[in-house]
């Protein structure tokens, strides 16, 4: 790796990436992805599993062929005994009793799942008593909903508290807005794609709340080590001292991410793709999503809404103008830099006669004042004295 590529000066802290000088772009980009989102919300909906929208699921033993078959022959059933109802989602899971095709369908009678039952076990031919079948209310999942809802304002509340105490309220604004945009911007994923909403996907999306408050965590505590006591001088700006702050942690938040990502993308394309683990898809599907954009907004949206909201605080953009107002003077030369010398003034500049008298006049730094010495052997001591005794003869 080079000394000087973009990964050695990420994991130096060097980039200089321009992150919080650019926020109006980010707050831009993501005022665009909440406003898809939410259009989302209303006009196509959620894909909600049979645990919130009500439903039946049939087992299938899986020696009856492939799943496309399985599913194929439970559409032919369910159209003759339930016309209106179809499978809604198909997926191979397995037990200690051997694998099976799990069919999820729409609301069914009690008369209605028995007759598609048997329709099932003559079709595949094998006994009534090996496919399996459940009925969900829809009341389940709205209570479900109702408790993750309540468990996500008290998380909230609990973190809003800490990190009022550990940083100031306006990190804890800056913070729980990233962690609410990277919500809305997740569910917005599963709304446009066409992802199912199951118990495990709302698991998923507690899960990343944890994940997505500790990057912006870390972010901030590197943020308040730069920043403290930054009034005293006139150098760099709140803004300025942030951006470093961002760049210094950048390193360290793309590696948690990654390392993060990783088990969580092997449940998702291992378990859930390669060997067909649906149980894991939907938990696996949402924790990826979710801390991928954790990390984006942590970055590029966190950080750079703190600064906006510091910008409005009295005496920062006091501060910040005194800085930018020292730097205009340097830039014009009115003022030199701390510990640079002053430049000699040219051969055949004018010389000013009062100007020269006054400096001619003015001491040198260690002097001693002038005037007239006073009379005396040892100027002004008493002749013949020995230091404070009177005169006298010296022993």
């Amino acid at each position: 790796m080079a000394k000087n590529g973009l990964a050695a000066r990420l994991y130096r802290g060097e980039a200089d990436l321009n992150i919080v000088g650019r926020r109006n772009l980010w707050f831009g980009v993501a005022g665009v992805l909440v406003l898809i989102a939410v259009l989302s919300f209303a006009i196509s909906g959620f894909k909600l599993g049979i645990e919130f929208a009500g439903g039946n699921t049939f087992q299938v033993p899986a020696s009856v062929g492939t799943l496309d078959r399985a599913e194929q022959t439970v559409d032919e059933v369910l159209a003759d005994e339930a016309p209106g109802v179809e499978v809604v989602s198909a997926q191979k899971v397995g037990s200690t009793s051997g694998e099976f095709y799990e069919m999820r369908t729409g609301q069914l009678s009690a008369e209605q799942a028995n007759a598609a039952k048997a329709a099932m076990a003559e079709k595949f031919g094998i006994q009534a008593d090996q496919i399996s079948g459940s009925q969900v209310s829809e009341a389940w999942g709205s209570q479900v909903t109702s408790r993750a809802f309540l468990g996500l304002l008290i998380f909230i509340a609990v973190v809003s508290i800490y990190l009022v105490l550990r940083f100031e309220w306006r990190m804890a604004v800056a913070a729980i807005t990233s962690l609410l945009t990277n919500l809305v911007l997740t569910a917005g994923i599963y709304s446009l794609v066409g992802f199912e909403v199951t118990p495990s996907t709302i698991i998923g999306f507690l899960t990343i709340l944890g994940f997505a408050l500790y990057d912006v965590v870390v972010v901030f505590d590197k943020v308040q080590e730069n920043t403290r006591g930054i009034t005293a001088n006139n150098n760099v700006t709140y803004g300025e001292a942030s951006n470093l702050a961002l760049n210094q942690s950048l390193m360290r938040s793309l590696n948690t991410s990654v390392v993060a990502l990783l088990p969580v993308g092997g449940l998702l394309f291992i378990g859930a793709g390669l060997l067909g683990a649906g149980t894991l898809k939907d938990l696996g599907l949402v924790l990826f999503v979710g801390m991928a954009v954790a990390f984006l907004t942590s970055i590029v949206l966190a950080t750079p809404l703190l600064v906006l909201l510091k910008n409005m605080d009295p005496r920062i953009s006091a501060h910040n103008k005194r800085v930018l107002s020292r730097r205009a003077a340097l830039a014009r030369g009115e003022i030199t830099p701390k510990g640079a010398s002053r430049a000699a003034p040219a051969a055949d500049a004018p010389i000013d006669p009062e100007a020269a008298a006054l400096a001619g006049a003015a001491p040198k730094v260690g002097a001693r004042p002038a005037g007239k010495r006073p009379s005396g052997a040892r100027g002004g001591r008493p002749a013949g004295g020995g230091g404070n005794r009177p005169g006298g003869k010296r022993r």
